[in-house]
């Protein structure tokens, strides 16, 4: 079943097809405070996450929730063609997934570990140094000029994830996926926290979901959290920049000893989406902070990445600047199993298959919890947002490599 338009249930307005109660109650949660502007916007990946639903556009009036941008603040997409044809790489693809592996740390690496990628060490270093010198201010000794250089261009874990792709011309593609890493989720954690403590103080009753405490603007503790997440933006940003120079490096690399290809590995423009983050923007007349849970921009003519999971590509597209949904589109396919559910319900042997003939980690058992049947039907997805985006290129993936 499709929905051709959304439907309104209450102060919620969903493109959702596959939505369970637990989710739709969620966002209701949500929609009900009096400073969320009505109806809050589902995304058709929508589903249950911490603080607010995974998928939902939150447009708020003086007022911003820490815990609707959520921990991974900044975490996004990016995306970028290559000179190179799938026939080209094809069979050089195991040695460009164990460079790729080389090239980008994953995991939780120490200072003093992290190589220089392919840009300079000056260009390098002097976005280092711009992020250092406008780090906000956090109480954890975790959070320092150290952490903030050490996970500047790693990957991470989870679903973040560096591919190969194919386009309809089977010209190739990387896109890559990660955030704001260890320092983001530092600097929400503590914002979040103290969110929760004024607003305990504040309120007669209890909120019925504590994680929807809220700043309320013109607040010193506003001005501290908006400063803190744009940089955390910042930071994310950059990391996925620098990623993707050590990715085209260690490509460049790979195929200059393979071929006699010298030169630029990549053509055509960068596209950067944001699909975890909040901003000041202007809607129905208003001026609002709009902070997309798991949905990125989708202004009319803006590009965008909208991945499946590991197995089914992703999506490059345009914006239609659907006004109904704040000019926004789902970020991804969505999960449909937890992480739990999903390592008791699917199997090695069927993640083994889905993953038949892409370059990958071959490890079946670490990876179980990211199997692609743990996702929503990316198809059904783009089926229901066809009012939200228009489809620019459709990727098969032919490499995938995640962190542990």
């Amino acid at each position: 079943m499709k929905n051709e338009t959304p439907i309104d249930v209450g102060n919620v307005r969903t493109w959702a097809t596959d939505l369970d109660e637990k989710t739709i109650a969620q966002a209701h949660r949500t929609a009900n405070l009096p400073f969320v502007h009505k109806p809050l916007a589902l995304m058709p990946d929508a589903h249950l996450g911490m603080g607010a639903t995974v998928g939902s556009v939150v447009a708020t009036e003086g007022s911003i929730i820490p815990a609707a941008v959520g921990v991974d603040i900044g975490c996004g997409m990016v995306a970028q063609q290559t000179v190179f044809t799938r026939d080209q790489v094809d069979e050089h693809l195991p040695k460009i997934h164990t460079a790729i592996t080389k090239a980008v740390p994953a995991g939780q690496p120490k200072p003093g570990n992290r190589k220089a990628g392919s840009r300079t060490d000056y260009a390098r270093s002097k976005t280092l140094d711009r992020l250092v010198r406008t780090a906000p201010e956090v109480r954890s000794d975790r959070f320092n000029a150290g952490k903030i250089a050490s996970q500047f261009g790693t990957l991470g874990g989870g679903n973040h994830f560096i591919e190969l792709t194919v386009d309809e011309d089977d010209q190739v593609w990387v896109v890559l996926h990660s955030g704001s890493r260890g320092p983001g989720n530092i600097f929400a954690q503590e914002h979040i926290g103290r969110a929760k403590k004024m607003v305990k103080k504040a309120l007669e009753q209890p909120l019925e979901d504590p994680d929807l405490a809220h700043f309320v603007q013109d607040t010193p503790e506003f001005k501290a959290y908006v400063e803190g997440m744009l940089w955390a933006q910042d930071y994310a940003l950059e990391n996925r920049a620098q990623m993707m120079d050590d990715v085209l490096k260690a490509i460049g690399e790979v195929m200059a000893k393979a071929t006699d290809h010298t030169g630029f590995v990549h053509r055509g423009k960068k596209i950067q989406c944001h699909h975890n983050y909040a901003s000041c923007e202007h809607h129905h007349g208003k001026e609002m902070w709009v902070t997309r849970k798991g949905a990125i921009d989708a202004s009319e003519g803006k590009w965008g990445i909208i991945p499946g999971s590991m197995a089914t590509g992703s999506f490059i597209v345009s914006g239609l600047g659907n006004p109904a949904a704040y000019r926004s589109a789902s970020h991804g396919a969505g999960r449909k199993l937890s992480r739990t559910a999903a390592r008791k319900k699917l199997s090695t042997k069927s993640l083994e298959k889905a993953m038949s003939g892409i370059a990958w980690n071959d490890d079946a058992q670490g990876l179980l919890d990211e199997h692609p049947d743990a996702y929503k039907d990316i198809g059904e997805v783009m089926d229901n947002q066809k009012d939200l985006v228009k489809i620019e290129h459709r990727l098969e993936t032919i490499l995938n490599f995640k962190g542990a």
